[in-house]
């Protein structure tokens, strides 16, 4: 059915958790023999990065890989998958302390966590500040074991990497930005949603498995691999946002309307701004309110669909799918690579879970 994960997302996902439990599990041990609260910045990575989540990244660059003529069970492939597992927790811990939110996956974040901590236990300072600090530390050393299972790759790969690691920060910064500025043109939506996850999400971790499978495939196969990544990339950021302002906060482990209440400046928003009337447009100037009730995100979630930008992005949502669909069938990929690739495609688009 339309949105139904591959079953070779959840074997990839199972390689990939089973070495991300042993690093962790090795450097927990390692720290805490030293110390005993060294144990907790790592238990915090470990809390996230076992806790769930879709593995889409993992999923895309193993298919990179084994597109470009690697194997399906090679444990580069496995080490690769699980530094984006990785470098998406440093992105989360940030992101999650940038947007004061109070939880992710359906638990508390580490920042609101450390912050609880702080408050019953009496300790000097400020709480806040306390939680945010202890979040960006372990954020940076998710940062740092990213790195380090990639050691020894090649020139070419880490040269993606940091392009990756790049564009990554880059796009948070445009979103904070466009989040203060309350951004509502499409063009510049659309370009945030590319920087900050798109690109990361899936062409990226294309590419970089098809150069660990590969070296020198680059002039061939990349450009080919963006031409599905790109498009797909948007895609699945634009069905993201319509789960942030729609999104059942079972599914999705979010509060219902969480991007309402930030101001994020999705193409969503933008087009709802783009054809709203006078009185449309008040309602929607009313997002970005941290204090919004669940009445008045009921009554801004009516306006987007009443000016019908729901109904544009989904169709937009759906012709990208298609590009990136027609893009994969004319790779130079193996067949096996592109059926699971065409079937990641209708997953990452159609998906109602967060």
């Amino acid at each position: 059915m339309p949105g139904s994960a591959p079953t070779s997302l959840r074997t990839i996902a199972d390689r990939v958790e089973a070495r991300l439990d042993e690093l962790l599990s090795a450097e927990r041990d390692r720290w805490a023999a030293f110390d005993p609260d060294l144990a907790q910045p790592v238990d915090e990575i470990r809390r996230l990065v076992l806790s769930g989540g879709k593995r889409l990244r993992p999923a895309f660059c193993h298919w990179g890989y084994v597109g470009a003529g690697g194997g399906t069970d090679d444990q580069i492939s496995v080490d690769a998958g699980a530094a984006f597992e990785l470098m998406h927790a440093f992105a989360l811990f940030h992101d999650d302390v940038m947007d004061d939110a109070s939880t992710r996956r359906g638990q508390p974040t580490t920042h609101a966590v450390a912050a609880s901590e702080h408050a019953a236990s009496g300790w000097a300072g400020e709480s806040r500040r306390f939680g945010e600090g202890v979040a960006i530390l372990v954020g940076d050393l998710a940062f740092v074991y990213a790195d380090r299972l990639l050691e020894g790759a090649s020139p070419e790969a880490m040269a993606i990497w940091n392009e990756l690691r790049i564009e990554l920060n880059i796009g948070q910064y445009l979103d904070i930005v466009g989040s203060v500025r309350s951004v509502r043109d499409v063009e510049t939506a659309e370009r945030i949603c590319r920087y900050k996850s798109g690109k990361y999400t899936i062409e990226r971790p294309l590419h970089l498995g098809a150069v660990l499978a590969e070296p020198g495939t680059g002039d061939n196969l990349l450009p080919a691999l963006s031409a599905y990544g790109l498009p797909l990339g948007d895609a699945f950021q634009m069905r993201d946002d319509v789960m942030g302002a729609f999104g059942d906060a079972e599914l999705t482990g979010k509060p219902v309307g969480g991007d309402l209440r930030e101001g994020k400046p999705t193409p969503l928003l933008a087009r709802a701004v783009r054809s709203s009337t006078p009185e449309q447009r008040a309602v929607l100037d009313l997002v970005g309110q941290p204090d919004l009730d669940d009445d008045t995100v009921a009554r801004i979630q009516q306006t987007i669909v009443d000016t019908g930008a729901l109904d544009e992005l989904e169709k937009h949502i759906a012709g990208l799918t298609v590009e990136a669909v027609e893009a994969i069938n004319a790779a130079p990929i193996a067949e096996v690579a592109k059926t699971e690739l065409i079937a990641l495609a209708d997953y990452v688009c159609w998906r109602t879970v967060g």
